[in-house]
């Protein structure tokens, strides 16, 4: 092989490139979607990544993330179908399956279709207007969900399994509507969760030499005295004050403030040779948000907040002004405070109303985010289920059911609920078969593909579709139980936002995938002619 000065490229056109993506998107559907529904089978992954070098998994989004294909071509394909199942899993935590299953659905409807006669760009130009209309419909149909319905939208994420169900309903019910449910690893073979009064920050120990529990990695102090500023510390010196109670008395001491590296260094000096109990963590966030957050957690704990945009003087701080928490777990990059379920105070409700308000007249989104999220740092508890397994294999598997289960809950309280199993959708595609329009009866084939995958797993014939669900929106059929019926009272729902979220990122993937003609790939190999 000799040296050209420059990386060679394969180029595909036309049908030629088509057919190439085609069967990248092929191979990666074909494993994913054979996870769908309550029938739906595991995958058997070689993955260097996990235990023993093996995953057994139902999760559409890891099974994705294990294939890579040896062909450049295809592999693009199979590279941009990730990203559908990818930005699903980011925006709603689960319904990567279905993204892939509605891409694939797409594109090869859309390649059927789509002739040197028609206007592409249009085509495709209506087919994300239609997918709109397809989601406007879909918020119409949706409702709240109501505490009896948290069990089914877990169950149902969890592959049907109900015990799962149970524990994150309660979960939920434990902490409310604006807490915060995380997933963890049980050191036992059980599968537990603990619900307690507190708020999380993303922010960990700033040293690693203030763990004191080395088998979680994690800083846990019960009872201990919080210090909120936002100004620097860059001596030691400007919180003696605090210092010398804490250590005189052997008290523990939570620091939330810009730290210098000689006071890290400082403190955690003491910690390892005087065995004094103090942490120091990073303030969360930055600019404005941060103050605010910052503001929040010494409301919370409360404290007294120190802060350098009002001219506060460090080294005037009194014991007097630090917050209080029952118990404190810094991990490498979030804590949690556990408050004293006595400080909920008036300044908190009061606090939390100001909040609701603000939320109401926010302009944009992730400003009503924001301030959701520090409604939750308020009022909300924090849950976290442990998951446990008899092998470690048992236990991974498990663990990706009970994270897709977590934030399908947390979807659906955000937007609600629809009719499940795919049958919403196959609904909004009986109604674009009206229209007549390409961009429709493209989009009208690829919605009818989720229920059918899910009948095809349960080995049920698609002949019967049309008889089993035909009724009004709710009506459908609930494949594990064999029964017709409304899918609100059978339980079979699925969060709209997870639903939304596939569909949006399914025709967004495949209207790029549609409007390519030329591939352009590195050329694997050089051979001298």
């Amino acid at each position: 092989m000799n040296e050209i000065g420059y990386s060679p490229k394969n180029l595909k056109f036309d049908q030629e490139g088509r057919t190439k993506l085609i069967k990248g998107i092929e191979t990666i559907a074909a494993a994913v979607k054979s996870t769908l529904g309550p029938h739906g089978q595991t995958v058997l992954i070689e993955s260097p990544q996990h235990t023993h070098g093996i995953t057994v998994t139902k999760d559409g989004v890891t099974v994705a993330k294990a294939v890579d294909l040896i062909d450049p071509v295809e592999n693009l394909a199979v590279r941009m179908m990730k990203e559908a199942a990818d930005r699903t899993a980011t925006s709603a935590g689960d319904g990567t399956t279905t993204a892939i299953v509605l891409t694939e659905a797409i594109v090869k409807e859309g390649m059927n279709i789509l002739s040197y006669d028609v206007n592409k760009t249009e085509v495709l130009r209506e087919l994300v207007s239609e997918t709109n209309s397809v989601i406007e419909s879909l918020k119409k149909h949706s409702k709240a969900v109501t505490k009896g319905k948290l069990r089914d939208v877990a169950t149902i994420s969890a592959n049907n399994d109900t015990a799962i169900g149970d524990i994150i309903s309660k979960v939920y019910k434990g902490v409310g509507k604006n807490g915060i449910v995380t997933v963890d690893k049980s050191q036992t073979s059980d599968t537990y969760f603990e619900t307690t009064n507190g708020l999380k920050i993303d922010r960990g120990y700033s040293s690693n030499l203030f763990i004191n529990d080395h088998k979680r990695d994690e800083c846990i102090f019960d009872d201990v005295h919080v210090l909120v500023s936002d100004a620097e510390i860059s001596n030691v010196l400007q919180i003696e004050n605090i210092l010398k109670p804490v250590i005189a008395d052997g008290k523990k001491l939570l620091i939330i403030a810009p730290c210098s590296g000689s006071v890290i260094n400082t403190l955690a000096a003491n910690v390892v040779k005087r065995d004094i109990k103090v942490c120091a963590i990073q303030p969360p966030s930055f600019g404005y948000k941060q103050h605010e957050l910052m503001q929040d957690i010494a409301l919370s704990v409360g404290a007294t907040y120190f802060s350098e945009k009002t001219g506060d003087d460090l080294s005037h701080m009194r014991y007097e002004d630090l917050g209080f928490a029952s118990k404190i777990i810094i991990g490498g990059d979030s804590a949690v405070i556990i408050k004293d379920t006595d400080t909920v105070t008036e300044d908190v409700t009061e606090r939390v109303a100001q909040l609701w308000e603000a939320h109401k007249n926010a302009p944009k989104k992730h400003d009503k985010d924001f301030i959701l999220s520090r409604i939750a740092s308020l009022t909300g508890g924090v849950g976290v289920i442990y998951v446990g397994g008899n092998t470690d294999l048992e236990q991974k598997e498990l663990y990706d059911r009970v994270d897709d289960a977590v934030n399908a809950v947390r979807s659906a309280l955000e937007e609600g609920i629809i009719p499940g199993g795919g049958t919403a959708l196959y609904k909004e595609a009986l109604k674009l078969e009206a229209k007549g329009t390409i961009a429709a009866d493209i989009l009208s084939v690829a919605l009818r593909t989720p229920l059918m995958q899910i009948w095809k797993n349960a080995g049920i014939s698609e002949d019967k579709i049309e008889e089993a669900i035909k009724g009004d929106y709710n009506h459908g059929y609930d494949v594990k139980n064999a029964v017709s019926g409304d899918m609100f009272k059978l339980g079979v729902i699925d969060p709209l936002k997870v639903t939304k979220s596939a569909l949006q990122n399914a025709v967004s993937v495949a209207v790029t995938i549609l409007s390519t003609n030329a591939i352009i790939t590195m050329a694997r190999t050089y051979e001298e002619a």
